[in-house]
């Protein structure tokens, strides 16, 4: 195979990957705990989780546009 095209799959397999577990990681934080939804009042633990939320996704965001901004040699 090509190191090119080897480059670019494994590039592909990665952004995949880590797309699944941060979604999986946030959903599970968020609905199964409970943290995303704003019952009576604002709780410690939805603010954490709001924060924790936006800091993830800033990072998240930061590291796909520097892998994909990479060339693939």
């Amino acid at each position: 195979m090509d190191p090119e095209m080897a480059a670019l799959l494994k590039r592909i397999v990665n952004t995949i990957s880590f797309t699944v577990l941060w979604m999986i990681s946030n959903s599970t934080i968020g609905l199964m705990y409970d943290l995303a939804f704003i019952h009576d009042k604002l709780t410690i633990g939805n603010v954490l989780f709001y924060l924790w939320l936006v800091t993830s996704t800033f990072f998240y965001l930061r590291w796909l546009i520097k892998t994909w901004s990479k060339p693939l040699a």
